[in-house]
């Protein structure tokens, strides 16, 4: 029997455009009737007579925008400049927050073609080029500009090679310059936003040798690679490869010149020293765009297990710079006249940083719900709103401690269904877990978290919290150490030692208790939940006038807390968990804390 050969697949050289609206989640999200209704009558008497007039044709909708085909370049540019035009005119009346705006990008490229649908390298550059034109403007790649230079109307602005998202190679872009009445202002403009390098961006520099010994190359080597690739776990990074950023090695280095090549923000640069029985690494961050040192710091540790160490020295970096790179872009978010959503959530992360009081969460929710507003898919700001939520039941900031963590718990659901490799999803899901009666179950969500991001040590402190809430509060000091080796330095360091010193009063070790509460007092002394349980370690010492005092620091803080806010916001059933729960209540009556 001959075997019926397979159908030829169709293939062909065409211009594609992409486009869609600019801020079209926040768009539905005011009004989403209106929004639907207006887009459709754009597509149907502006954009889809001016495809048709310019011999194209619509492959696609995609909800947002569509994707069209034309036989020529020109003509393509052509109806997007047409399109363009009736569309600026169409919503000219429209307030400036409700206007639509098409951003479109325009490529040349080798196709496959099927009847309802298009494929190829070519398409998905044309998408990426969409993605950084300014709204109602015009984005085309060399090989288009290669076709319409000269032919249409419209002068275009050299972006230079872009490095656009999944796409291995770069692109040489050029922007349409749309306004003739004043050509400069939307120059700078293209220019600022386009060739603004991407958030989170930055290279890692190869660490210097200072050891004076060139078989020490390989660990310095080691530190380079291993931080490259711990830094590309962070959530919206963009991480130069190493085999780029080993081009500079052993090189003089402007790094101002380095920013503006590789179109990052950030520079990572260090060096490595090893002396008898001790390695010592330096490591500086600075703003690629002014050579601003940002943050330093130095690790000196002796030589045991040397690759231990450097996974260590690794993980230790990579959550100090996350923490100082949230902390920049929160600075640069607040200078900009019309935040987006990224923004918000970096000002709101920041202002989270701060601590668990009452007003600084109320101002972190705030941010985060501002960015849902304008992103409803955005697993940042829901992850920032479901953090806020565990942190006033974890904090016992409110009372209605239930309904804020069942509202945590749906963030997070949400958050995992849109990012299932994302590490802090299954984090901030485990939490709520541990925090509700669910131990056993929120310690695997948090495993499953370490095995994504084997330096999140917050997964550490919620595992080892989980232990506590199980009746395993012996084991609870374990895992908080472990986080605090991969993050001595962290931002939540004052949480972590809190836990430990909550475990130790459960286990009647009331004086190293104390230790590990100043601890995490010294380390934010906002934290109020510290302050009344060292009050009921000092009381259950028989340290009054010690016991009297930080509870009423604790009540300065938080003049609401109360006993019974205590108890129900209870988070085990366990019966080794709720005696120790009841030593601890004795102590803060005898400490002076209200009933309430």
């Amino acid at each position: 029997m001959v075997q019926e050969k397979p159908g030829r697949m169709e293939r062909r050289l065409s211009a594609i455009l992409a486009a869609d609206v600019a801020g079209y989640s926040r768009l539905m999200h005011s009004d989403e009737e209106a929004t639907h209704e207006k887009l459709a009558s754009l597509l149907a008497d502006g954009v889809a007579p001016a495809i048709s007039e310019h011999g194209g044709r619509i492959v696609k909708n995609t909800g947002d925008g569509f994707l069209a085909e034309f036989p020529s370049a020109v003509e393509a540019v052509r109806a997007a400049l047409l399109f363009q035009s009736r569309i600026h005119e169409l919503t000219a009346g429209d307030a400036e927050d409700r206007r639509i705006a098409f951003r479109v990008g325009i490529n040349i490229g080798d196709v496959i073609v099927e009847p309802h649908d298009i494929f190829g390298d070519g398409v998905n550059i044309a998408a990426r080029l969409e993605s950084i034109s300014e709204p109602g403007g015009i984005c085309i790649s060399s090989s288009a500009y290669d076709q319409v230079q000269g032919k249409v109307r419209v002068e275009f602005i050299d972006l230079g090679e872009q490095n656009l998202k999944n796409i291995a190679r770069p692109v040489r872009a050029y922007a349409a310059v749309l306004d003739a009445h004043s050509p400069k202002a939307p120059r700078d403009a293209i220019r600022s936003r386009v060739l603004s390098p991407p958030r989170l961006s930055i290279i890692v520099l190869p660490f210097a040798n200072l050891s004076g010994d060139p078989e020490q190359d390989y660990f310095a080597d080691g530190v380079t690679e291993n931080l490259t690739t711990d830094l590309s776990r962070i959530g919206g990074s963009f991480v130069i490869g190493r085999h780029t950023a080993f081009t500079y090695k052993n090189k003089a280095l402007d790094l101002r010149k380095i920013g503006r090549e590789l179109k990052v923000r950030y520079v990572l640069e260090g060096s490595v020293q090893r002396s008898g029985s001790r390695v010592r690494v330096n490591v500086k961050l600075v703003d690629a765009e002014t050579s601003n040192h940002l943050w330093a710091d130095r690790f000196d540790k002796s030589v045991a297990d040397l690759f231990d160490m450097q996974d260590e020295i690794v993980s230790r970096l990579a959550n100090a710079i996350s923490a100082q790179l949230v902390v920049a872009e929160a600075r640069r978010a607040e200078r900009s006249p019309h935040p987006d959503a990224t923004d918000l959530i970096f000002q709101g992360r920041a202002c989270f940083y701060k601590g668990p009081t009452p007003k600084r969460m109320a101002q972190a929710r705030d941010l985060f719900e501002r960015a849902l507003a304008i992103n409803q898919r955005s697993v940042g700001a829901l992850l920032g709103l479901a953090s806020v939520d565990l942190a006033a039941g974890a904090a016992l900031l409110t009372d209605d401690r239930a309904t804020r963590l069942l509202a945590a718990e749906a963030s997070a659901i949400k958050a995992l269904a849109l990012a299932p490799e994302y590490a802090e999803s299954h984090l901030a899901l485990g939490l709520a877990y541990v925090l509700t009666n669910r131990a056993l179950p929120g310690i695997a969500e948090c495993q499953q978290a370490l095995l994504l991001n084997r330096n999140l040590a917050d997964a550490h402190t919620a595992i080892g919290l989980g232990k506590l809430f199980s009746g395993q509060a012996g084991d609870t000091e374990g895992h908080i150490l472990e986080a605090l080796r991969l993050s001595p330095r962290d931002l939540s360091v004052y949480w972590w030692t809190y836990c430990v010193g909550r475990a130790k009063v459960q286990l009647s070790a009331d004086a190293e208790a104390a230790i590990w509460l100043r601890r995490s007092i010294e380390s934010n002394r906002n934290f109020s939940l510290a302050h009344f349980v060292l009050a009921a370690a000092f009381a259950l010492m028989d340290v009054k006038a010690e016991a009297l005092n930080a509870a009423k620091a604790g009540l300065a803080i938080d003049p609401s807390f109360t006993i019974r806010r205590m108890l129900a916001g209870s988070s085990s059933d366990d019966p080794a968990y709720i005696a120790g729960r009841e030593r601890l209540l004795k102590g803060m009556r005898l400490a002076g804390v209200p009933e309430g």
